[in-house]
């Protein structure tokens, strides 16, 4: 997969997450849990391009650590 492939990717899953939080019944579990998910999804995608746009190779590999961590979170509160 490439960089611009990844990017399409993430944003997907950023705008399904949203679509998904915005389906949830109002009450207050669904908020605190659909605000966590939708913080999480969302960041995988800005903090890839981030990581896209790094200074060195430490720099990418910190950033794509992020990614991870993020994308780990959204599968955990999914």
């Amino acid at each position: 997969m490439n960089e611009e492939q990844f990017k399409t990717r993430t944003k997907k899953l950023a705008l399904r997450v949203i679509v998904l939080v915005e389906a949830l019944p109002k009450t207050t579990t669904s908020d605190v849990i659909g605000k966590q998910l939708l913080r999480s999804a969302t960041s995988v995608g800005a903090n890839y391009r981030s990581a896209c746009r790094s200074k060195s190779t430490a720099d990418l590999i910190a950033k794509l650590a992020i990614v991870e961590e993020e994308a780990d979170e959204t599968l955990y509160w999914l």
